[in-house]
C-alpha cells in the first residue's frame, strides 16, 4: 500500500458517548463487515464491555474507503486505562474527539483530549447524539470551539446510532488526517499499543510499524523487557484476523508470537529484530505500576489453588495486574492483587467469579504507603497489616492524585465541601459556558471508597471526574486497628490520618455491628491505635428465659438457674468463636443508608 493512502486514526471520548457505536457504523460503510456479521458493539468482544457499556480493551481494525487504508483504533475512556489510551493515540497521526451533545465535554474529555495533543495529533471534532431531544449542539459547539480553538464550521454534527452525517467523517479523515511519515531508517522498530493471550497461539501483540519491516518467520526482540521471539504470524485486523506476508512501515497489524507470557511484551515497549537491532527505542515506554490493592479470599481454603490458578491466567491478558500471596488468620490463604483503579478492580472481580465460577471474599481496597524508617530503610507496604513497630518509623508517605470535576455552575458549593470533607485542596476554579472546572489535588486513600457515588448523588449525575497519581507526601498517619471479641482482625486494619481515625473507627464499628450476627454471648467490637482503644460498640447475647420452667418455690431457685446461666455465658465469652460473614472485609465501601 503506497504510505500517502494510509490514515491511522483513533476514536477518543468520555464513556458513553458513543465511540463504539460510530465504530460500528464505520465499518458497515466502508464495507469491512457484513449486514448479516453486523451486531451493536462489534469491536466490544467482552460480555462485561456491552453489560456496561464500556470499552475496556482496546480494539484496532483495518478498513478500505476509496482507494484509501484506514486503521482504526477504538480505545477505551476510562482513567484506569489512560495509559493504553496514551499509546494508542503514539500509534496514530489523527484523533476523532467525540462529544456527546446532551453532556457536552466531561471530565475523561479533556483529559484525552490532552493526551491528543501532547502526541501532536490532528484532532476532528464531532457532536454525536444530536438526534435526541436534549440535543443542545449550540452550546456543545460553543465548549468544544473554547477547548480546541477551531471554527464552527470544523465540527462535524452526527448521529451514530442513525448514521446521519457519518459519511462526512471518514471524508474528513482523508483530507485533514496526515498519512504516516515515511522512514529513511533501515532498523526495524515497531510500537506495542496491546498484547493478549491466546490459549491455543500464544502471545499476539497489537502493533504499529514505525520503522522499517517485521515479516513473518523473523526473530524479534523487545528493546525493555529483552525478550526474544518469532514472529509466527503477522497481518491486520478487519475486525478478524488477516494474514500476510508482513507489516511495513506505517501500518497497524498484529503479530502472532512464540512468548509464554504477556509480561514479556509490556504496552508501550519497542520491537526490533533480533538480527539487526535499532539503537534507540521509540520514545514514551513506562512500567505501568497498579496503586489499589485488596485481598482475594476463596470462601472455601479448598478452592485457594483454583483462584491462584484462575488469577495466573488473567494476568497472562493483563500485563499490569500485580499479585502475590496472602495469609489471613480469619480468611486463611490469599492473594493481593494490585489495580491500576476500582474499575479494574471491579472487572477482575467479575470476570473471576463468572469465568473461573469462584465465590470471593474481597477486602476494602487500599493504596500504597512508602514508610521511611529510623534507619534510613525503605518499605512500600501494600498492606496496613503489614506495618511495622511505630516506634521504628520516621514518617510515612501516601500517594496525593490531581483531579479535574467537570460539573454544572450551580453544583459547586456542594461539590467544594465534598473535595475538603476528603482532605483535599482545591487549586483552580475555571468555566467553559455553563459548565465549571475544578481543579483539586487530594490523598488517593479517602477517594477509593465512595467519593465518585457521593459526586454523582452531589451533581445529580451530571458530574464527571478524571485524575492521575501526583507524587508522594508525608502526613500523619496510623494504622487503625478493628478488634472483634478482644481479637485483632488483620484484614479490617486500614491507614488512615490520625484528625480522622476516630469519626472512622466508630462509623465502621456501627457498620459491623449490623453485619456481625448475635451470639449466645456479648460480643466487644473495638477500634484502635497502637493497642489504645478509641471506640466500642457491644453486640449483645441471645436472651433466653431459663426461668420459664420454674413454677412455685422460693425465689432463690430462680437466683440459682440465672446464676448458672451467666457463668455459662462468661464461658462462652472466653472460649466462644465469632463467626465473622463476608460482608464485614467490604464494610468501608458499604455506604451509609
Amino acid at each position: 500500500m503506497d504510505k500517502s493512502r494510509i490514515r491511522n486514526f483513533c476514536i477518543i471520548a468520555h464513556i458513553d458517548h458513543g465511540k463504539s457505536t460510530l465504530a460500528d457504523r464505520l465499518l458497515e460503510l466502508t464495507g469491512t463487515v457484513s449486514l448479516r456479521q453486523m451486531k451493536e458493539q462489534l469491536l466490544d468482544r467482552m460480555d462485561l464491555e456491552r453489560e456496561k457499556g464500556i470499552t475496556i480493551k482496546l480494539a484496532p481494525v483495518r478498513m478500505k474507503y476509496k482507494d484509501y487504508e484506514l486503521n482504526l483504533i477504538d480505545t477505551p475512556g476510562h482513567v484506569d486505562f489512560s495509559y493504553e489510551v496514551s499509546r494508542s493515540l503514539a500509534a496514530c497521526e489523527g484523533a476523532l474527539l467525540v462529544v456527546d451533545a446532551t453532556q457536552g465535554i466531561q471530565a475523561q474529555t479533556l483529559a484525552n483530549v490532552y493526551l491528543a495533543i501532547a502526541a501532536d495529533l490532528k484532532i476532528i471534532p464531532v457532536i454525536n447524539k444530536i438526534d435526541l431531544p436534549a440535543a443542545d449542539v449550540e452550546r456543545v459547539s460553543l465548549e468544544i470551539i473554547s477547548l480546541l480553538g477551531c471554527a464552527s464550521d470544523d465540527i462535524l454534527h452526527i448521529s451514530a446510532k442513525t448514521g446521519l452525517g457519518v459519511e462526512a467523517i471518514l471524508e474528513a479523515i482523508v483530507n485533514y488526517i496526515p498519512a504516516p511519515k515515511v522512514s529513511i531508517s533501515d532498523k526495524t522498530r515497531a510500537l506495542i499499543f496491546d498484547s493478549y493471550f491466546d490459549d491455543y497461539r500464544g502471545v499476539i501483540l497489537y502493533v504499529r510499524i514505525a520503522d522499517g519491516r517485521i515479516g513473518k518467520s523473523d526473530s524479534i526482540r523487545m528493546m525493555a523487557s529483552g525478550a526474544e521471539g518469532l514472529a509466527l504470524e503477522v497481518g491486520s485486523l478487519t475486525p478478524e484476523m488477516s494474514p500476510g506476508a508482513s507489516l511495513e512501515s506505517g501500518e497497524i497489524g498484529y503479530i502472532v508470537t512464540n512468548l509464554k507470557t504477556s509480561h514479556e511484551a509490556h504496552v508501550g515497549d519497542t520491537i526490533t529484530l533480533a538480527a539487526k537491532p535499532a539503537e534507540q527505542p521509540l520514545p514514551g515506554y513506562k512500567e505501568v505500576l497498579p496503586f489499589v490493592y485488596a485481598g482475594f479470599f476463596p470462601e472455601s481454603n479448598e478452592d485457594y489453588q483454583a483462584l491462584k490458578d484462575a488469577v495466573e491466567k488473567l494476568s497472562l491478558n493483563d500485563s499490569a495486574l500485580r499479585y502475590a500471596p496472602e495469609n489471613s488468620p480469619v480468611l486463611g490463604f490469599g492473594i493481593r492483587i494490585g489495580f491500576l483503579g476500582l474499575l479494574h478492580l471491579d472487572i477482575i472481580r467479575e470476570r473471576l467469579e463468572r469465568e473461573y465460577g469462584l465465590e470471593l471474599v474481597v477486602t476494602n481496597p487500599s493504596t500504597d504507603y512508602h514508610v521511611l524508617l529510623n534507619s534510613n530503610e525503605e518499605l512500600d507496604i501494600k498492606s496496613a497489616s503489614d506495618l511495622p513497630d511505630p516506634t521504628k518509623i520516621r514518617e510515612i508517605r501516601e500517594p496525593w492524585i490531581k483531579g479535574e470535576i467537570i460539573l454544572p455552575k450551580n453544583y459547586i458549593g456542594p461539590v467544594l465541601q465534598l473535595i475538603a470533607q476528603k482532605r483535599g485542596r482545591q487549586s483552580n476554579l475555571s468555566y467553559v459556558e455553563e459548565q465549571a472546572l475544578i481543579s483539586f489535588e487530594a490523598p488517593l486513600a479517602n477517594l477509593l471508597t465512595d467519593f465518585y457515588d457521593q459526586l454523582k448523588s452531589l451533581t445529580s449525575g451530571y458530574g464527571s471526574f478524571n485524575y492521575e497519581l501526583a507524587d508522594y507526601r508525608p502526613e500523619d498517619l496510623v494504622r487503625l486497628d478493628f478488634l472483634v471479641a478482644g481479637e485483632r482482625v488483620d484484614a479490617l486494619s486500614i491507614m488512615v490520618h490520625r484528625s480522622e481515625a476516630l469519626s472512622l473507627g466508630r462509623s465502621t464499628l456501627s457498620k459491623l455491628k449490623d453485619i456481625i450476627p448475635r451470639q449466645n454471648f456479648k460480643v466487644a467490637l473495638q477500634a484502635g491505635i497502637n493497642g489504645k482503644i478509641i471506640a466500642r460498640e457491644d453486640i449483645s447475647a441471645y436472651r433466653k428465659d431459663v426461668t420459664t420452667g420454674l413454677y412455685g418455690g422460693d425465689v432463690t431457685r430462680k437466683r440459682k438457674v440465672l446464676e448458672k446461666q451467666k457463668k455459662g455465658k462468661q464461658r462462652l465469652k472466653k472460649f466462644g468463636k465469632v463467626d465473622i460473614p463476608a460482608e464485614a472485609f467490604f464494610v468501608m465501601m458499604r455506604r451509609d443508608q
